[in-house]
């Protein structure tokens, strides 16, 4: 029993830690940056790029290869210890090594290396990129809970000061004092309030889940998120002393796309003077050792064997033949043991090889051209992102001014709106006017309110867009 209390109050202590574990926007980043698909995509590019880099840095190491072989020949094949041919089986191995060294080639690895140095710099601009654009995004995703959270406490407070009124109305009607229209009026508006709740709250939902997707969580975890104190009051950048000129170029030194462009550039111009080099002639190095084993290799050992003689003419003297003959010998012979036809048959190699180009079906010449288009391609690359981003400057400067109108005028116009419900209350609470004109200036407010929280977080968005720009980070 006190076992069952115990897991019943740690698993209480847990739902409440877990129900009170609210998610800042800075805690919403840091998750971001560790579980973020594209975020993850960006490392994986940064890390291929350093592969590449790293592998041109030992291209200029000298090569060296080691290669063994065995096997048997069968029929008419080559001896490999007497280079003739032998119509018999044999047993074959070897040995080698080899090495070489590229001594000039006009500076076509030095080129590569730098090539693909400047290319691991871009994917480093890139990967910081898509950490900016992943915290802007968050705190767009971020801003639109809020807003979708501020529209359905506006829609609650909707729906109790319709519930409210509907109550009142009930009571007038059975007083006598209203008629029964009054009634049925408020009615259809409380049901149009709780219509507009539920879709506010379903687009509060959708929000939560549309934050989820960008920091990938599971949907099943529980996300309240962390009001940022004073959000409504937050200080922004002023208007007028956020020229679109000036934010553009700030952002030209800090944005990393811009960066990045410029190292892409440069290492298309690397890659182009590394292309020429393959048009001129290159100096290489070689060396290599080598040895092999025959099973059918002999070899002599001990004393010669006196075998007689052997008859190798005959001489007739005076009518008489007489034979001449020489002593015969015979030798001893073996197998020739392994280690001794490795030491035997051991060869050494070093040389010097020039390589000139001369036809090769135009292949150097084109890789040239390609380089050169490659360059040209990625200037053009960056004079279009240099373009678009003063582009986006200049409208994102426009919008947050126009935002701000829009914030001032929402402002004035929930001002009037919440004064003419004032006064339309209490006209209504005394008969002085009828229940569709009540409506429709309570609708008026409601409108109103909804529009000035809206515009609210849309201009505080457009100046955080601004100030994005400007510093290449968010805040809320």
């Amino acid at each position: 029993m006190k076992a069952a209390m115990l897991s019943a109050l740690l698993f209480v202590g847990s739902f409440r830690a877990q129900a009170q574990d609210k998610w800042s926007f800075e805690r919403c980043v840091a998750f971001a940056l560790e579980h973020n698909l594209t975020i993850k995509q960006s490392v994986l590019q940064k890390r291929l790029a350093e592969l590449v880099y790293q592998q041109n840095q030992l291209s200029q190491l000298p090569t060296l290869n080691a290669g063994a072989d065995i096997g048997y020949n069968f029929g008419r094949s080559i001896n490999p210890t007497t280079n003739s041919f032998d119509n018999t089986t044999l047993f074959s191995s070897g040995l080698s090594l080899s090495a070489g060294a590229n001594l000039f080639n006009f500076f076509r690895v030095q080129n590569n290396i730098k090539g693909s140095r400047y290319e691991m710099e871009a994917s480093n601009f890139l990967l910081e990129r898509a950490r900016n654009d992943m915290s802007f995004n968050i705190a767009n995703a971020f801003l639109q809970i809020l807003l979708a959270n501020e529209q359905v406490k506006i829609g609650e407070s909707q729906v109790a000061l319709s519930t409210s009124q509907l109550e009142n109305t009930k009571k007038l009607v059975a007083a006598g004092s209203v008629p029964e229209s009054n009634q049925a009026d408020l009615e259809a508006q409380l049901a149009r309030d709780s219509s507009t709740l539920v879709t506010a709250r379903n687009q509060a939902v959708i929000s939560v889940l549309t934050l989820k997707a960008i920091l990938n969580l599971d949907f099943n975890i529980p996300f309240e998120p962390e009001v940022p104190a004073n959000i409504k009051t937050t200080p922004v950048l002023d208007i007028a002393q956020t020229a679109p000129e000036m934010v553009f170029s700030a952002a030209l030194s800090n944005q990393p796309q811009t960066k990045a462009d410029r190292a892409n550039v440069m290492a298309s111009e690397r890659y182009l003077a590394a292309a020429r080099a393959l048009q001129y002639p290159s100096l290489r190095a070689a060396g290599s050792l080598g040895t092999n084993y025959a099973s059918t290799s002999q070899e002599v050992f001990g004393a010669p064997v006196f075998n007689g003689f052997d008859t190798i003419a005959a001489v007739n003297v005076g009518g008489s033949e007489y034979g001449v003959y020489q002593p015969s010998y015979g030798f001893n012979t073996r197998k020739t043991p392994f280690g001794t036809q490795i030491g035997n048959n051991f060869r050494q190699y070093i040389g010097l090889s020039l390589n000139i180009p001369i036809l090769n079906g135009w292949a150097n010449r084109s890789a040239v051209l390609r380089a050169k288009i490659d360059v040209e391609n990625r200037e053009l690359t960056q004079a279009v992102n240099r373009q678009q981003l003063r582009q986006d400057v200049y409208t994102a400067h426009a919008n947050a001014a126009a935002a701000l109108q829009k914030f001032h005028a929402a402002e004035s116009t929930e001002r009037a709106s919440q004064k003419a419900f004032d006064f339309a209350t209490k006209r209504y609470n005394v008969g002085l006017m009828n229940s569709v004109e009540y409506i429709t200036t309570q609708t008026n407010l409601n409108k109103a309110q909804i529009d000035k929280v809206s515009a609210l977080y849309d201009y505080i968005f457009k100046i955080k867009l601004l100030e994005f720009y400007r510093d290449q980070k968010i805040t809320l």
